[in-house]
């Protein structure tokens, strides 16, 4: 019996390598994984407050299955959270809510895609999008980031990649795997080309309030004619990366995206629910204290930069300096390897540091580099790069 094609074409650079990196852990060989973007596997702890709502959620509230869409109570406080942080006036019938932003991106791109239809996604970019994108048989159509200007979008090409067959154009801000932070101007831009061409913004926004060297504009601040959809979720802010819960919203005075919103809407309710004690306790982490996210923001900075300095003083590694999220995207000198894979497989065989290759987010941009995280505290970050450094050095000199 053999998987289907599409099956068995899905990659993700992210979780594969752990593969190779499990079978030596079980050699005794021990590791530094710095290739998951997992702030509770390091020192950051979900707030207690959260953790007392789920359990009351478990204990008190109805576990039974929920809204299709979610719960009417936590869109209502999604509502009004994203009325607090960017002035956007929604309704709780704009807001879907499900298992983490990746379900939505699955859901949304078997609602936009039919076979040989264009998405444009950022390049380097996530790599879900992409692979949703080839899954239900359509062509992603990666842009640019320039690594030059600190990974900031390619404005000109995202024009030029626009085509009769192109569906919407995806953004990732703060930008994973890069750690750039888009300016007002380049949302305003593309938001501008969107609208030109008729076109709806996917707007990927799970690392909005993770910023620390640049000011973040959220998508849903652009003008009323742009039709756009939101995405953001509970991973990463609020440190819930294991229970699965993220949303989007819809912002589309014209009526352009009413059969999208049918279509997705038509799956949510396939799938039943998204979890119901988790949702609860969602909305408990949205309307308590958010005092935790200065300090997660405090470390996540310090990380960076000192990531960015040590990398830049190995031999052979160069980095842009990250301004939000928690990723940082250095370049390798591939004089010694064949691609940026046999350089990641060989760092995790020789040094024991788990990190992903580049050319697993989105092929052309992303080759030459490999994927680091700034979660870890700074004694793991200094071990994990002096390892790096030795391991160059040694190449270097065969």
């Amino acid at each position: 019996m053999r998987a289907s094609g599409r099956s068995m074409g899905v990659e993700y650079a992210i979780r594969e390598i752990i593969v190779p990196a499990d079978e030596l852990e079980a050699q005794g060989k021990k590791l530094i994984k710095l290739n998951i973007g997992d702030p509770n596997k390091w020192d950051f702890e979900t707030p207690e407050y959260f953790k007392a709502a789920l359990r009351e959620a478990v204990d008190m509230v109805d576990n039974g299955y929920g809204d299709s869409q979610g719960s009417l109570e936590l869109r209502q406080a999604i509502v009004d959270r994203e009325y607090e942080k960017h002035g956007v006036r929604i309704s709780a019938g704009d807001v879907f809510v499900t298992s983490g932003v990746s379900e939505a991106a699955n859901v949304l791109m078997g609602t936009f895609l039919e076979p040989k239809d264009e998405i444009l996604v950022p390049g380097p970019g996530y790599p879900s999008y992409t692979q949703y994108i080839r899954y239900f048989g359509g062509i992603p159509v990666p842009y640019r980031q320039m690594e030059e200007e600190n990974w900031q979008p390619d404005i000109d090409m995202i024009r030029k990649r626009i085509t009769k067959r192109t569906k919407c154009i995806i953004i990732v801000n703060p930008n994973n795997p890069t750690g750039a932070v888009y300016p007002e101007r380049s949302i305003r831009e593309i938001g501008n080309i969107a609208a030109e061409h008729g076109i709806p913004l996917i707007s990927d926004e799970v690392y909005d309030k993770i910023t620390f060297g640049g000011e973040f504009f959220s998508a849903s601040r652009l003008p009323s004619d742009i039709s756009r959809i939101i995405l953001n979720g509970f991973s990463k802010v609020n440190l819930m990366p294991g229970w699965r819960v993220g949303y989007g919203y819809y912002q589309d005075e014209h009526g352009m995206l009413d059969e999208i919103f049918e279509g997705m809407m038509r799956q949510l309710r396939l799938r039943i629910c998204s979890n119901v004690p988790c949702q609860w306790a969602a909305k408990a982490s949205l309307q308590g204290p958010q005092d935790y996210i200065v300090e997660m923001n405090r470390k996540l900075k310090e990380r960076a930069t000192f990531t960015y300095k040590r990398l830049n003083e190995i031999p052979g590694i160069s980095v842009e300096e990250a301004k939000g999220a928690m990723f940082m995207l250095p370049r390798i000198d591939l004089t010694h390897w064949k691609s940026d894979l046999d350089f990641v497989l060989d760092l995790l065989r020789t040094e024991g540091v788990v990190t992903v290759n580049g050319s697993g987010f989105c092929g052309e941009f992303g080759q030459s580099h490999f994927r680091t995280i700034t979660l870890p505290p700074l004694p793991v970050l200094e071990e994990a790069y002096d390892k790096l450094e030795r391991f160059m050095l040694k190449r270097r000199s065969e």
